[in-house]
C-alpha cells in the first residue's frame, strides 16, 4: 500500500472510531435510561442492569456503523480538501479513482466489522437478552419483594409489604385478590415468608386474618389464623415463554430451511429470506456509505467557500438509499421470490458512487471568453 493510502486510511479509521464512539454513547445512554427505569423500578439489582446494558450494545453498534462510516469519510475528505492535500495529490497525477482506493479499503474494513455483528454478535446477544427477559419476568421474588409500595402483579391483585428484614422476613403484609368481583378475598398478616415448593412459590403468613366477601349473600366472613400458606405463583401473570425469533436464528439455518425456520418462529418464508439477506446487505451498505461520502465531495473540487453544498448533497443521497431500502422491504416480505430486491439499495449506492467518481474525473473546463459554443 502506498504511503498516501496508509495516511488516508489511518485518518479515516481514527475519525470512524471517534464518530462510532459518540453515536454509540448517545444511543446507549438513551437505551440505558429506559432499562434503568424498568429494571430498578421492578426491584432488580445493578448487576442485572449492567448485564442488560451490555447485551443491548451489539444491536446499537450495528445500527450506528453505517452512519459512522459515512461521517468519517465526509469529515476526512472535507478536511483534506480544505487543507489542499487532495489538490496537491491530484496535481501529482492522482485521479479521483486512485484517491478512492484507500476509501475502498476503509469501507471493506467497516463492512467486515458489520458482517461479524450481523451474523454472530447481534443474533447471540438478542437471544441471550430474550432469555434473560423471560427469566426475570418469571421471577416471582423479584416482582414481589419491594417494601413500602403497593404492587399490582396481576389484574385485580394488590400486594403491600411494609418492610423486609435482612433475614428475608416480610413484615405487615396486605394481599387483596379481587379477580373474582363477586367473592373478593383480603389477607393481612404480621409477618410472612416466601417458600419454594414443588416449582411453586408459597407465601406462609403468620398471625393474620382472611376477609371474604360474598356479594350474592351480602355477607362478610372473617377468619383468623396462626399460619396460612397461599400459592402466590398463580397470582402473577407470567405466561411468557421463550419463542424463537428470526433475529436470533443462525444465518445458515435461515438460508438452508426457510420453511422450517418460518414455522419455528411463527413467521413466513418471505420474512425469513428477507432477514437472512439483510444480514449480507447491511455490511455492503457500510461500503456504499463510505464511497458516497467521499465521491460526493470529490465532485466539488477545491473551493475557498468549503464543500457545504456537496456535504448536503451526500446526505440527501443517503436519504435516497434509505428510501429505496424502505420501498423494497414490503414486496420482499410479501413474496419470497423477490429476495434479490434486498440488494437493490447496495446496487444503487455503488452505482451512485461510480457515477460521482466518473463525474469528478471529468471536471468542467471553463470556455475562453468569446469562444464559440
Amino acid at each position: 500500500m502506498a504511503r498516501f493510502d496508509r495516511y488516508l486510511l489511518s485518518q479515516l479509521l481514527v475519525l470512524f472510531g471517534f464518530f462510532a464512539l459518540v453515536l454509540i454513547s448517545v444511543y446507549w445512554v438513551n437505551r440505558a435510561v429506559v432499562l434503568f427505569d424498568q429494571l430498578i423500578a421492578d426491584g432488580h439489582s445493578a448487576r442485572v442492569f449492567l448485564e442488560f446494558s451490555a447485551l443491548s450494545l451489539p444491536p446499537v453498534i450495528a445500527q450506528v456503523l453505517p452512519m459512522s462510516a459515512f461521517a468519517g469519510a465526509v469529515y476526512v475528505t472535507n478536511r483534506l480538501s480544505a487543507d489542499s492535500e487532495l489538490t496537491v495529490m491530484q496535481a501529482t497525477g492522482f485521479s479521483p479513482w486512485r484517491l478512492a482506493r484507500p476509501v475502498l479499503y476503509y469501507g471493506l474494513i467497516v463492512a467486515l466489522m458489520m458482517t461479524l455483528l450481523t451474523h454472530l454478535l447481534v443474533p447471540a446477544s438478542v437471544k441471550q437478552l430474550r432469555e434473560r427477559e423471560v427469566e426475570i419476568s418469571a421471577s416471582v421474588s423479584a416482582r414481589l419483594l419491594r417494601e413500602g409500595t403497593f404492587l399490582h402483579p396481576a389484574s385485580g391483585v394488590t400486594l403491600f409489604i411494609r418492610a423486609i428484614t435482612p433475614e428475608g422476613e416480610l413484615q405487615d403484609i396486605y394481599l387483596a385478590d379481587r379477580r373474582n368481583p363477586d367473592r373478593p378475598v383480603t389477607y393481612t398478616a404480621e409477618r410472612a415468608y416466601l417458600v419454594r415448593e414443588d416449582g411453586a412459590t408459597q407465601m406462609v403468613m403468620v398471625n393474620g386474618q382472611a376477609q371474604r366477601l360474598d356479594r350474592d349473600r351480602q355477607s362478610l366472613s372473617l377468619t383468623e389464623f396462626a399460619d396460612y400458606s397461599q400459592d402466590i405463583s398463580t397470582l402473577i401473570e407470567v405466561g411468557r415463554t421463550l419463542r424463537p425469533r428470526l433475529s436470533f436464528l443462525p444465518t445458515f439455518a435461515l438460508l438452508a430451511d426457510p420453511e422450517g425456520m418460518a414455522e419455528i418462529a411463527r413467521s413466513t418464508p418471505a420474512k425469513v429470506l428477507e432477514e437472512a439477506h439483510q444480514r449480507f446487505a447491511q455490511p455492503l451498505l457500510c461500503l456504499c456509505a463510505a464511497l458516497i461520502g467521499f465521491a460526493a465531495l470529490q465532485t466539488g473540487g477545491f473551493s475557498r467557500f468549503g464543500l457545504a453544498r456537496q456535504i448536503v448533497f451526500a446526505i440527501l443521497l443517503l436519504v435516497f438509499i434509505k428510501m429505496v431500502e424502505s420501498a423494497v422491504t414490503g414486496p420482499v416480505r410479501d413474496n419470497a421470490a423477490l429476495w434479490p430486491l434486498v440488494y437493490t439499495p447496495v446496487v444503487a449506492g455503488l452505482l451512485i458512487a461510480w457515477v460521482l467518481l466518473w463525474r469528478a474525473a471529468r471536471p468542467r473546463r471553463l470556455r475562453p471568453q468569446g469562444a464559440p459554443a
